[in-house]
């Protein structure tokens, strides 16, 4: 069980929550460096957590979605993370996938896809970077034209999670002109003809998921396979999916540097130097005392922010681009002075200090850079005092 299991859950968010730390301690934890060193992408433990409710957890019941809430879902991944943030990371992301398709997808799509991403049976990848349109993603070339009854897809997606293993790619593609709304979303499945993947990167983290480029090489695709069945809206999809993925990334990397937090507690509680416990040191204690106000800090701002995408508030944008930036950073920098409190210690792979401070790095660049969120979360204010 980890530390943080809030005790002002209700009786049906406790189960929640405990059932995905158990989990977590079980099935991730004891193979987290492991992983780590082999490079493994456990596809077994991913659909055990999938068998928990763990591959759609806020998608509708009708199609065999947990029906719960964002709120539940920073909760879980916040559970899982703390036992191995690159294993959490991806979940976040399939499920950011399957809320796409759960949510924008017509009644055909909605029957024949949820119910195999919620068993994991098929695994999804998100596929809107380019290697010439990172955080410009409106400015994405990648094309799909309409031929007859079929739409082919040409183009390379840059940096995809689960890029070779995945099943299924929801891919942004241009139907139209330049701009946000000349984007579609397609479901391309893997093993479709002319879809091919990049060599495995050599990543400084999250070595427990393979990350490759997507080529699209004339992927014939029906016209079936066009998400919600309408042209021009995909910008908006990929949108809205990245504020729950901001979230679920954020909630990754709150778990990690919790993680991080109770072994360097831990560590300095039983370690002496200069004749004396280093917990009894007053500059160790502060350290930690600023560790723990930045995780209490980000989790109020983790959950308020998940509380208003639930709610639909008109704020919600701002509010899961605000927590991304605070979380992924201020977590970063927990995971860091965590390292830092074990010594050299911290620098050594055995400890799993380090492995954490190299798999919450990247949640500072995914899901939209920390300085885009800074352009959302300021283009948000100007608005604001403009009408004013």
């Amino acid at each position: 069980m980890t530390t943080f299991v809030d005790s002002g859950l209700d009786a049906d968010e406790r189960v929640i929550v405990e059932t995905a730390a158990d989990f977590a301690a079980k099935r991730l934890a004891p193979h987290a460096l492991e992983w780590d060193a082999a490079h493994h992408f456990p596809v077994t433990e991913l659909r055990e957590a999938a068998r928990l409710g763990m591959g759609a957890i806020y998608c509708a019941e009708d199609v065999g979605g947990s029906g719960l809430r964002r709120l539940d879902g920073v909760r879980i991944f916040q559970q899982l993370a703390y036992a191995d943030p690159a294993v959490a990371a991806f979940l976040s992301i399939h499920n950011m996938c399957t809320w796409m398709v759960d949510e924008y997808g017509t009644t055909e799509q909605r029957a024949h896809w949820v119910p195999r991403l919620a068993s994991m049976d098929t695994v999804a990848s998100y596929c809107l970077t380019e290697p010439g349109a990172g955080s410009d993603a409106a400015a994405l070339t990648t094309r799909a034209e309409r031929v007859g009854d079929d739409y082919v897809l040409t183009g390379v997606k840059q940096f995809i999670s689960g890029a070779g293993t995945s099943d299924l790619y929801v891919v942004m593609a241009r139907t139209g002109a330049p701009g946000p709304k000349g984007i579609s979303t397609f479901l391309v499945e893997k093993g479709t003809p002319g879809m091919g993947f990049g060599a495995q990167e050599h990543k400084m983290g999250w070595h427990a998921q393979p990350t490759a480029q997507v080529v699209l090489d004339g992927v014939r695709v029906p016209a079936g396979n066009l998400l919600s069945g309408q042209e021009g809206i995909g910008f908006g999809i990929a949108m809205n999916g990245l504020n729950g993925g901001r979230l679920n990334i954020a909630a990754s990397s709150l778990g990690g540097a919790q993680a991080a937090f109770d072994k360097a507690a831990s560590y300095v509680a039983s370690r002496k130097a200069f004749g004396s416990v280093l917990l009894d040191e007053p500059t160790i204690r502060f350290t930690l005392a600023d560790m723990a106000t930045s995780l209490q800090s980000s989790r109020l701002m983790l959950w308020h922010a998940a509380a208003a995408l639930d709610a639909g508030s008109p704020d919600k944008v701002e509010q899961c681009a605000m927590a991304k930036r605070h979380v992924t950073d201020a977590c970063f920098t927990v995971a860091d002075q965590a390292l830092q409190l074990h010594g050299g210690y911290g620098y050594l792979a055995e400890y799993g200090i380090e492995k954490i401070v190299r798999d919450l790095r990247v949640h500072r660049i995914l899901e939209g850079t920390n300085e885009i969120m800074r352009v959302v979360v300021g283009r948000s204010i100007a608005g604001r005092y403009r009408q004013n």
